[in-house]
Order: C-alpha cells, then structure tokens, then sequence
C-alpha cells in the first residue's frame, strides 16, 4: 500500500498545503502588512536572519518530540540540494502535480471548510479562492477578548453531549421544544453520502451514515462522533411532538456500517512489555481512518518533521472512541436486535477484552482527546457499564474506581494538569487545585462503575465510604 494511505489524516492534509508552497519556493507580493507583521514577530531585522542557520530552533516550550541529528541531516542535506536538480526536480514535480489534486479533492468533498483551517493553498485568480473566502466565517468567532480562530467547530460535539446530558435529568416534559431542536439539527448534520469518485485512491474511508464533529458539510467522519451521534438520534423512539419525525432505520444501518468498519484486528500486546496476549486479536477503534493504523517500521516515524506533537504520522487507536461505539452499539441492539446481531456481539466483547488489555496498573487508562487519565478513565468506565461489567463483576472496574476515588483533593473536588499528557503519568494541578469539568468526568465514572448511586447527596462522605470498603 502505497505511503500516503498510512499517514494519518491530519498530517497528511496539512502538511500537502504546505510542502506544495515550500515545493513551489512560493513568495508572497511584499505589502505593507507584510512589513509589519516582520517587525512585529521577528527579534532582529528579517533581513539579517540566516534562515539555514535557525531552520531546527524551536521554543523549548514546544521541542516536545526533538528531533535526532541524522533526521536534520536528512533535511538539510537532501531534501534541498537534491530535489531541485536534474533528475530529481522532475519528481518534485511530478510531486507537486499529485498534491494539488489531492487538495482540490479534500477542497471539493470537504465543502471548502477542510479538516482544518490550515489547510488552504490557492491561487487568488481561480474560483476555488472564492469558495475559500465564504467558509472563513466557519472558523471564526468572536470571544471575551476579541475575534479568534478555531480549527473547525464542535457543533456536533456538543449538540450530542448537551442533549444526553438533557435527557439524564428526566425533564423530557418541560424542554420538548430543545429536543426537537436538537434532534432536528442531528437529523440534518448526518453525512448522506461517500466521498465522490474513487475515494479509496484519495485516502479516504466510508463516511455515509457517519457523523462529524462539526457539520455535515466537512465530511469527514470521526467514530465518537458517529457514535454519539446514533445515540442521540435513537431518541426517534420517542413521541415525534416531542422529537420530531423519526429517523428511517436504513440511515441508522450505514451509521453502524461506519462504526463497524472503524474497528481495527490487529495482535494484542501487553502495553508495558510488548508481549503478545495469549487471546490473540483485539478490536481496536480509530478516530478518522482504520486504514492508518498500520505497523510500520520505527524509522519511518522519524518522517514526522513536527517537534510540536508526537506519534502523529498514524492514526492511533483510543480508549475513549472505542468506548462511544460499545455505548452506542449497546443501545442500538436493543431496539435493533435483528441487524448485525452476531457482529455487533463481537465487537463488544472484543472492546471488553481491549479495555482490559491496556488498562494501566494503577486502574486508570491514556486518554487522547482530553485531560487525561480522569477523561480516558471516565469513559472507559462508560464504556465497561454499557457491556455489563460493575464495580462487583469486574476487577477492571474495581482497579479503575480505587484510582479515581483516590484522586480525591481535600474539598472534595478532583483535577488534573495537562501536563499527565506529556509526562504520560498523572499529574495534578499546580496547587492540588480541584476542576469543577474534571470533577464531573469523575463522578460519572464512579457512577458508571457502580460503586457510586445517584441518589446518594453526600458524595464527599460516600467517597470516603468506599475508600472504606476498597481498604476491607
């Protein structure tokens, strides 16, 4: 399979604009802003920087994944002395012609939003720099201290999250105005189609029936949000006054072809030893593009070229995905029991199985979209209920309600730097200060886990309770 398709779509796709520019030796018109825009970021004249000599200095902030000597050298020394002579320009060129193809196809299947806002290389003249300018908008707001840039938004995200958390509090009586809100908007933000063409020769994956974490326009599949998604919209079970017209199944199937086809079988290790797990394959669920979860050589990492992010140049696998598909899968069999039956059974118990694996030893798990090991472990735990297991039936569970309850900072509260990210083992917040968001993943957790009943008010006095009953 050719290189490309194994890169992770977020590096590819930003990287393709840029490489394309550096390729080009592009140099934008010198105007005023220009000026001053050097004046303003550079600490010395911008004619006096020796470019060469400055190209791998980078804020020690940021030099979270350095790079090694040879790999510079491999920059340095070949990339540029060579590819811009004969025979090799005519690769570069070759290169550049492919490139563009691929950004005019994200440009066209992706509504002019793309993956990200970094993602934009266009000449000013053409038409596809008009459509560019009319989605500006979709990145820009406006916050407390000014006008700001957002990658891509979370509308999805959110309106899914915000509805489930609507739903728990049983008021369907007094906010039926807000779920038919709501799940009109889900309705209309579900993808409807493949990406057009042969879109497995671009890199791309099924997104029909998916979710994204935006809106239906970016195209681009995620699996949790696809996941949560389908939850939200089994809301169609409901009285239509209070939901509106119902979702027809056939839409929902292509959702759980989407999550179904999102699951990666690959050997199982141990995380901490790399041996091989005697059970043999798990299910493991990607964000974007199953295809990119790839075993490749260690050398090749060493292409990542970011000194910002680590382990970037493939997709991963992640704990908090995995455990939005087994919740939603979950539900759907109930109210589809017909559908998929036995494949759906097995990616439960192979989650199960995953969730397990990889659990830590302290009880907690890595997670990747948020902070840290309170967010991976919450879900997880979510994910663990879902399928059955409790804080009495499962050791997992068990482990990962010790660690959480543990945690516990002397008002009560819980929190967590962002720093247990880089550091990859819990660190709290500077002062032992409590969160009032990470509290909440956690008391979910322990909610989820069993140990902890919702109609108990006292959690302070119930968590020192069950730090009791762990100590038994």
């Amino acid at each position: 399979m050719p290189l490309p398709s194994k890169m992770w779509c977020y590096f590819r796709l930003v990287y393709m604009p840029m490489s394309y520019l550096y390729g080009k030796r592009f140099v934008a018109l010198i105007s005023p802003l220009i000026l001053q825009l050097r004046e303003e970021l550079h600490t010395q004249p911008y004619n006096e920087i020796n470019w060469k000599k400055v190209r791998h200095h980078c804020v020690k902030e940021n030099l979270y994944f350095p790079h090694l000597l040879i790999e510079d050298l491999v920059w340095d020394s070949f990339t540029d002395p060579f590819l811009t002579r004969w025979p090799f320009n005519k690769l570069r060129k070759t290169a550049l012609e492919i490139t563009m193809k691929h950004i005019h196809y994200e440009d066209e299947n992706s509504r002019y939003i793309n993956i990200a806002c970094v993602e934009k290389v266009e000449d000013p003249y053409r038409d596809y720099f008009s459509k560019h300018l009319a989605r500006l908008p979709d990145y820009i707001w406006i916050g407390e201290d000014g006008i700001k840039m957002q990658t891509s938004g979370s509308h999805l995200w959110d309106t899914s999250l915000g509805l489930e958390a609507l739903l728990a509090c049983k008021l369907t009586d007094k906010i039926g105005p807000t779920l038919l809100k709501g799940h009109d908007f889900l309705n209309k933000s579900q993808v409807r189609d493949n990406p057009s063409g042969d879109f497995r020769s671009m890199y791309r994956h099924i997104c029909k029936g998916s979710w994204t974490f935006s809106d239906r326009d970016q195209g681009w599949q995620a699996s949790d949000c696809t996941a949560e998604g389908l939850k939200c919209c089994l809301l169609s079970v409901m009285p239509p006054e209070i939901v509106g017209g119902k979702i027809e199944p056939k839409r929902l199937y292509d959702d759980i072809n989407v999550l179904l086809s999102s699951q990666v079988k690959m050997v199982a290790y141990q995380p901490e030893s790399l041996q091989e797990l005697p059970n043999g394959w798990r299910v493991k669920m990607v964000a974007y593009q199953p295809e990119s979860l790839q075993e490749l050589p260690n050398g090749w990492r060493l292409l990542n070229a970011s000194e910002l992010f680590e382990d970037v140049f493939i997709e991963q696998q992640y704990v908090e995905c995995t455990a939005s598909a087994v919740d939603a899968l979950v539900l759907f069999k109930k109210l589809h029991s017909g559908h998929r039956k036995q494949e759906i059974a097995n990616f439960i118990r192979k989650a199960v199985q995953y969730f397990e694996d990889i659990q830590r030893p302290d009880g907690s798990w890595y997670g990747n979209w948020g902070i840290c090991f309170t967010y991976a472990t919450w879900l997880a735990l979510r994910g663990l209920a879902a399928a059955g297991k409790t804080y009495h039936s499962s050791l997992a569970v068990r482990k990962a309600a010790h660690f959480l309850l543990k945690l516990q900072r002397d008002d009560g509260g819980w929190g967590e730097s962002y720093l247990s990210c880089l550091a990859k083992k819990f660190t709290p917040l500077e002062g032992n200060r409590s969160n009032l968001v990470q509290a909440d993943w956690t008391l979910m957790g322990l909610i989820h886990s069993g140990l902890v009943s919702r109609k108990r008010p006292n959690t302070s006095s119930l968590s020192s309770k069950a730090l009791d009953q762990l100590s038994e």
